[in-house]
């Protein structure tokens, strides 16, 4: 019995170890392009002087947020505001690509639905979603549903495209194979092209996260007139450019954190899935 143990431990470590490392070289990344960025910003506000009247370093937004004498205050308003955009950009996000994921099913599934379709949804994607802002809002509404469906759409075509590619790559011989016993062209998705997508799927969704929160701030400046998009406008007008920086550096590390949380996710799933496949 602890001869067993002892030559299990090793192998247990080993793949805890190999799970890890993909994880570590997935996050180091994104620490190093937040710190880069954050030096980027000083640089910009030494090398440009004369916006420094609007212009706030990273050292103004930590006084703002965190040690002034009034960052109580500041962090509840901004951070009221925040909640109402990620649950704006969940919802868009979670909509988004589950429509994605239906319509590259449909679509692969189907070659005769896509042909027809397709033009169409390439055409609308090329339309600027300012341009449809207001058809959404006269059909939809300006509340909850309006803003989550421009968040939803600005998910939706990129996810689409990239699903597809993905459904698309899956090894002929397995899905003639499926087939070949019988399947029907929705079992060989099944079984073959959706395990085949998986990292094409999650490409997708790192994609569509900072647009998400992008799609729902757009809808909140242009409908709603809620959440952190309406409060960035309205920190303009009103001279209140630290929380108009506080605002956008939040909306950054957000964006960052939630791309971050969804690549740990897609490495642990592949690694249980699709253990052959490494995401570069």
């Amino acid at each position: 019995m602890t001869d067993r143990t002892m030559e299990t431990r090793p192998g247990a470590a080993t793949r805890v170890r190999n799970l890890l490392r993909p994880i570590g070289r997935f996050l180091l990344p994104l620490v190093v392009s937040l710190l880069l960025l954050v030096a980027l910003w000083y640089g910009f506000l030494k090398l440009y002087p004369q916006v420094g009247l609007v212009g706030k370093s990273p050292g103004d937004v930590w006084t703002y947020l965190v040690t002034g004498p009034s960052a109580d205050s500041a962090r509840q308003v901004i951070f009221a505001e925040m909640r109402i955009t990620l649950r704006d950009a969940f919802i868009g996000f979670g909509a988004g690509m589950g429509a994605a994921l239906v319509v590259a099913a449909l679509f692969i599934g189907i070659p005769a639905v896509a042909q027809a379709f397709m033009p169409v949804a390439m055409l609308l994607r090329s339309v600027p979603l300012v341009a449809i802002t207001p058809i959404i809002v006269l059909v939809f509404g300006r509340g909850l549903f309006g803003v989550t469906v421009m968040a939803a759409i600005v998910v939706f075509f990129p996810a689409l495209v990239m699903i597809m590619t993905g459904l698309r790559s899956a090894p002929r011989q397995a899905t003639e194979l499926v087939r070949a016993y019988g399947g029907s062209n929705w079992t060989a998705m099944r079984m073959v092209a959706i395990p085949a997508a998986l990292p094409s799927v999650f490409a997708a969704a790192r994609v569509s996260v900072p647009g998400a929160l992008i799609g729902a701030l757009l809808g909140e400046w242009l409908g709603s007139g809620t959440g952190l998009g309406a409060g960035l406008i309205r920190a303009i007008p009103t001279f209140q450019y630290n929380r108009l920086w506080a605002s956008i550096a939040l909306v950054t590390v957000v964006s960052v954190v939630a791309y971050a949380v969804v690549g740990v996710a897609e490495n642990l799933v592949l690694a249980r899935f699709a253990p052959e496949r490494e995401r570069d």
